[in-house]
């Protein structure tokens, strides 16, 4: 037979949802996929009640219900101090996956060059590829996860078109400060680029810390393409709701694609959101103050134990440094699964975030019940002992 696509020939099986699988297998604590395990808002739940009663089991428009983008736009305007057109401006898509995928099939041909810091959120790269591109990563140093301007505008000098931003940052937990964007946008703006931007976990910003939306930047509306996904920041990660917010001629083009990817995301739970979209700003501070609690929890249950981890700035993610406990020529992988089985924790190789050949870290995510999360730090206290080599 004849063969089967050559983009495809490098790729493996996403390695996050590989460890959830893991964590099933052993009985472990699952602080590897980073979903909660808690409800979403009580309003939405009462909402979707309401909503299955309804005239909304049929197809939407499209590129989403008016009613999710226009209460999409009027958050959206609020928090990022720009006007957002709901007719022209916005797509609701299936998750933020389908709208990176979506805004890269739209921007890139055959042969263009794609700059994507790394460490990295896994899809990046493949979505790249599968949109005939070439990423070139620009390495984010570990503990801090700074970048080099020079190697950035290396990857521009290079012929990238677009680059990835991923702000807050997972796996790393790094905001990138205004400082850092403004070296960013002044290089995409020099070799006129576009940036796509992934922004899921904006509304989770530890202090100091705060979030800057590139599109916000001067010069940067018209170039920037914003997705964006409702699952972090309502707790709904399996209504696959995401969407994407650039100017009317990148939208445009974004919509016809959208269109033959999925043709559009599901009706019933985009009439749902409109609810949470119409929170007020008090929301949101309970939100930072809820996962600032569990963050710091966590950490100090990695500091009683002793283990060595980075400071997240956003997101819900810790990088754990896992030297001291690896057998000689174990890999980042190989330790993960013997973590979920001698100690029953489940945690993500770091190795399936970077390009560099690093192999000592591991991802714990900590948007989980507080009990949970003392749970896997009950087990973690047992790691000298029970991964002894």
């Amino acid at each position: 037979m004849k063969p089967l696509s050559y983009r495809t020939d490098t790729f493996t099986d996403s390695v996050i949802r590989r460890m959830t699988r893991v964590s099933l297998k052993y009985d472990a604590v699952n602080l590897s996929q980073g979903f909660p395990d808690f409800e979403p808002p009580r309003e939405l739940i009462d909402r979707l009640k309401e909503v299955s009663e309804g005239p909304f089991h049929q197809y939407s428009l499209t590129w989403g219900a008016q009613s999710t983008r226009q209460a999409l736009a009027a958050k959206q305007s609020h928090f990022m101090g720009i006007d957002i057109d709901p007719e022209e401006e916005i797509v609701i898509t299936c998750g933020g996956t389908e709208a990176m995928m979506a805004a890269m099939m739209t921007i890139c041909n055959p042969g263009d060059k794609v700059a994507i810091f790394s460490p990295f959120y896994e899809n990046y790269g493949a979505d790249t590829i599968l949109s005939g591109a070439e990423p070139i990563y620009i390495p984010l140093v570990p503990p801090e996860y700074h970048f080099d301007p020079e190697v950035l505008e290396d990857a521009f000098r290079a012929g990238a078109k677009a680059l990835i931003l991923c702000n807050p940052s997972n796996p790393s937990g790094k905001v990138f400060t205004l400082e850092e964007l403004t070296i960013i946008a002044d290089i995409i703006k020099k070799y006129d680029a576009y940036c796509v931007t992934d922004e899921v976990y904006e509304h989770i910003v530890f202090k100091p810390y705060k979030h800057v939306y590139m599109a916000s930047l001067p010069g940067m509306r018209e170039r920037t393409i914003s997705t964006g996904s409702l699952s972090k920041t309502y707790s709904i990660t399996g209504w696959r709701i995401g969407y994407t917010i650039a100017p009317y001629e990148i939208t445009d083009r974004i919509r016809k694609v959208h269109d033959f990817l999925t043709v559009g995301a599901a009706h019933p739970l985009q009439e749902t959101i409109v609810t949470g979209l119409q929170f007020p700003d008090s929301y949101y501070e309970e939100l930072l103050a809820h996962y600032t609690h569990k963050r710091d929890l966590f950490l100090k249950g990695l500091d009683d134990i002793g283990l060595i981890h980075n400071v997240p700035q956003g997101a819900y993610y810790v990088m754990m440094d896992c030297r001291e406990f690896m057998k000689p020529g174990e890999t980042d992988l190989e330790f993960a699964e013997r973590l979920c089985e001698k100690v029953g924790v489940g945690t993500v190789p770091g190795s399936s975030f970077f390009k560099e050949p690093v192999n000592n870290y591991i991802r714990f995510h900590f948007a989980k019940k507080d009990e949970t999360l003392l749970a896997a730090l009950d087990r973690m206290a047992s790691i000298r002992e029970k991964m002894k080599y």
